[in-house]
């Protein structure tokens, strides 16, 4: 897959933890989160679950996203995803 920068929301389930990040590879990024590869907070509390992601034309953008949306409340990042995915379902089938 070429790069294409994305920002993406992972969670540990349906109204569950949220993580925030950003990736030139957004199918080899998840997959890492899901096989564990990745020690630290989406390892430790099953953050594993891809329910929302946005693509962007250039990494700078998809920077200042990610920024943006570590920056929202939980609320607001809640109201984000459920615009696209209302039942928090994970895309991960869909993409990879």
């Amino acid at each position: 897959m070429e790069k294409q920068p994305c920002v993406y929301i992972l969670a540990s389930g349906l109204n569950g933890t949220l993580y925030v990040g950003v990736t030139s590879n957004l199918i080899g990024r998840v997959y890492q989160h899901r096989q564990n590869l990745i020690v630290g907070f989406t390892q430790r509390y099953g953050v594993h679950d891809l329910v929302w992601y946005e693509v962007h034309e250039q990494m700078e953008s998809a920077i200042l996203r990610e920024k943006q949306l570590k920056n929202w409340s939980r609320v607001a990042k809640k109201r984000l995803i459920e615009l696209r995915n209302p039942l928090w379902q994970d895309l991960w089938p869909d993409l990879a």
